[in-house]
């Protein structure tokens, strides 16, 4: 039975309409981004959603949008424990972290096992936004050499222990840095630069392209309209970037869309 029916007759309909059909899973931990008018309700959405998952043991509210340093979104907890540090299983990777410090997409995992299947054993790769690592670890275990540069400390030591979790600790160098400030910290270039770029800090493709070789490929992940799209390739050609295929990778708000362009520099 579907959240919606199993509320029917606890939220009103009018505020039961502003129930997401769907909601963000992290492990053993769900989270929500419930409308204010469902702010008298959201004890109840959160027991029956505990109710309905077995696997659950924590349901959270997101309040803010993403923010500060670490790129969170601040969390209330509505039932269950209350612990925030998961571990969540992704195509036969593990990894570990505390949704509340540090960004993790776990909707994204079908597009992340898609990059990985086109990586070459022994390739150099660079993850600038690399969080706990949930890109980083299966390019590592495709047999390439990857810098993860990651400017959130948690996330770090986060990533830090998948790689190890995973077994791919020796083809993994995780460096606390700024993505913002790559081209200063990171004195080489690569085969290939996985961007998975926050929304807002669309500039990082210029210097994302520069740290790619001749040849290489450079997967850059934007928040775009879709009417946006062709502005944004002409300019990426305009940068010496060939578009093979560009691709949305889903809603992220009401026109919005978060879209990957797989370029090859030229």
């Amino acid at each position: 039975m579907r959240l919606k029916e199993m509320l029917r007759g606890t939220v009103p309909e009018e505020s039961l309409v502003k129930l997401p059909d769907g909601y963000h899973v992290v492990g053993e931990i769900a989270v929500l981004s419930l409308a204010p008018e469902l702010e008298d309700y959201k004890t109840e959405i959160a027991t029956a959603l505990l109710n309905q998952c077995n696997h659950i043991h924590t349901v959270l509210n997101k309040t803010s949008r993403l923010e500060g340093e670490r790129r969170v979104a601040r969390m209330e907890v509505l039932a269950g424990t209350g612990n925030t540090i998961t571990t969540h299983k992704e195509f036969g990777f593990i990894y570990h972290l505390d949704v509340a410090r540090v960004f993790f997409n776990s909707r994204l995992g079908s597009e992340r096992m898609r990059v990985a299947a086109q990586v070459r054993a022994g390739e150099d790769v660079l993850v600038p936004f690399a969080g706990s690592g949930p890109f980083v670890v299966p390019i590592a275990a495709r047999g390439a050499r990857v810098v993860a540069l990651e400017k959130n400390r948690e996330a770090c030591l986060w990533l830090a222990r998948n790689a190890r979790q995973n077994r791919v600790e020796e083809r993994i160098e995780v460096i606390h840095g700024d993505a913002l400030h790559m081209a200063k910290l990171l004195k080489m270039d690569f085969d290939r630069v996985v961007s998975p770029t926050p929304y807002g800090l669309d500039q990082i493709a210029e210097t994302a392209s520069q740290m790619v070789k001749p040849g290489g490929v450079l997967h850059f992940y934007t928040f775009k309209k879709r009417d946006q799209i062709e502005a944004l390739r002409r300019g990426y050609e305009d940068m010496g970037l060939v578009v093979m295929q560009c691709r949305r990778c889903g809603n992220v708000s009401p026109g919005v869309s978060r879209w990957v362009f797989d370029m090859v520099k030229s």
